[in-house]
């Protein structure tokens, strides 16, 4: 196992502790190798991740099927769900023999996992090895999973460095991240806090006022970052400000990375043009199955297919497909043909393709919405996405907005949750919120919908 996943429990105390201590613990731990840091697992997916996109498509579907067959048999035989499912469809990993045989497989679905955490969890692994974390995605429908200590994570850094690599990152550059950080509660608190173990600095994405974003600009001339990793809702209204005030960006750095949120290619090039820089964006969510990012000289997605494996569902109305998903790897608690509720719209085939790999044009589906205070601030939702157990045992959440500074969060309870708990929730969520927010809890049967059918985070009049 990692370092870093034997300190993880250690972490909320180390974020309790005044700055001083965290830059002088922080400033030892980042001295450390990084094969101490993330262990050895990460040195060999940065040389997967490194060396795999020169390969052939022979070599990529030899891969495919090899790690398809790992993670199938492994749940087969050791998670009770996956046995029940299998068994039902009359499909046998064992035989897999193209990835087109895939289809014979039975999907899953969030609410297969709100409902089955237990028989999806492999009985192979210890409890010591399994990290649990949660999210709500872009739908608002909260879900709990575990993730494999010492692969998940190193995993996911080795592979998001060699994204960025595409724009120029390097080792050991200066990172100014705005991304939902809750730097401060107050309205009127601190924009900042620096992570010594990266050498990063964290900026606030709730404070981002006319009043104060000449704050964070000297900040972060201060900090003189060589990347920005961002929002893009946080990156736009920086970047409506300075337009908006005749400004020009400061700060010379080598590129921007964008995620979390839907990001067009017309707010992409309007970002490029402010910073004068190169923008990337990705693609990922906290269940660790797929990962995308464009390339560096197109404004496609491309999705790693050593990551783990990525079907298209069916087109709808407006030509968008869903993103399901098959986790290689995480063997702890494998998902397995996951639809994610997240669309993408197909790269046409005769494209021009940097890599030789599923491709997108578009990921939708992530909003960059707000909750709005009394004092003006914009809250992300994507700052909501929280990983601790906080919205457990709820089926879904949703927030209800018709003035600023006040709203309404409804919540759909399953049989197992007890009302206890609900002061717990309403002060993790006023932790984002903040002192210029009032906020009522309200039980329902059922939260508002698209006019799709689809669960989304929140429902705004403003």
């Amino acid at each position: 196992m990692s370092l870093e996943d034997k300190l993880y429990p250690f972490l909320s105390f180390y974020d309790r502790l005044p700055q001083g201590a965290r830059n002088t613990i922080g400033s030892m731990y980042r001295l450390m190798p990084r094969r101490i840091r993330y262990g050895k697992a990460y040195k060999e997916f940065r040389c997967l991740a490194e060396e795999s996109p020169e390969w052939s498509t022979a070599e990529i579907d030899e891969y495919q099927i090899r790690e398809l067959r790992r993670t199938l048999i492994n749940a087969a035989s050791y998670c009770p769900y996956y046995q029940r499912t299998f068994a039902k469809a009359g499909f046998d990993p064992s035989l897999l023999s193209s990835t087109d045989e895939l289809v014979n497989c039975p999907m899953l679905n969030k609410e297969d996992i709100q409902k089955n955490l237990n028989g999806l969890t492999s009985s192979n692994i210890s409890d010591s090895q399994k990290l649990y974390i949660t999210t709500g995605g872009s739908t608002g429908v909260p879900v709990g999973f575990h993730l494999q200590k010492g692969i998940s994570r190193p995993k996911e850094q080795a592979f998001m460095e060699a994204n960025w690599r595409r724009i120029g990152y390097f080792d050991k550059a200066r990172l100014a991240l705005i991304r939902g950080q809750v730097t401060d509660s107050r309205s009127s608190g601190k924009i900042i806090s620096y992570d010594a173990t990266r050498n990063w600095l964290l900026l606030s994405s709730s404070h981002l006022t006319d009043e104060r974003i000449p704050e964070y600009l000297n900040e972060l001339e201060k900090f003189n970052p060589d990347f920005l990793y961002v929002y893009p809702s946080s990156a736009l209204q920086l970047a409506e400000f300075l337009e908006r005030h005749n400004q020009t960006w400061r700060v010379p750095i080598q590129g921007m990375f964008c995620g979390s949120e839907q990001l067009t290619t017309s707010q992409k090039r309007t970002l490029e043009s402010v910073f004068q820089c190169h923008v990337i964006r990705w693609y990922g969510h906290s269940e660790r199955a797929v990962l995308a990012a464009e390339g560096a000289c197109s404004d496609l997605y491309y999705f790693w297919p050593h990551y783990g494996f990525v079907e298209f569902g069916d087109q709808n109305e407006d030509g968008l497909c869903e993103v399901i998903a098959t986790t290689f790897d995480n063997l702890a608690m494998p998902l397995v043909r996951y639809k994610t509720g997240d669309y993408v719209r197909l790269a046409k085939i005769d494209t021009h393709r940097e890599f030789l790999w599923p491709a997108v044009e578009e990921i939708s589906g992530r909003e960059q919405e707000f909750l709005i205070t009394s004092s003006g601030r914009r809250i992300s939702l994507t700052t909501f996405n929280m990983h601790d157990a906080i919205f457990d045992d709820l089926y879904a959440v949703q927030f209800f907005q018709s003035e600023p500074g006040i709203a309404e969060f409804r919540y759909i309870p399953s049989s197992s949750f007890h009302s206890s708990r609900l002061d717990n929730i309403k002060s993790g969520i006023m932790r984002k919120l903040g002192d210029d927010f009032q906020l009522t809890m309200r039980e329902v049967e059922e939260v508002e919908k698209t006019p799709r059918g689809k669960h989304t985070w929140l429902v705004t009049q403003l």
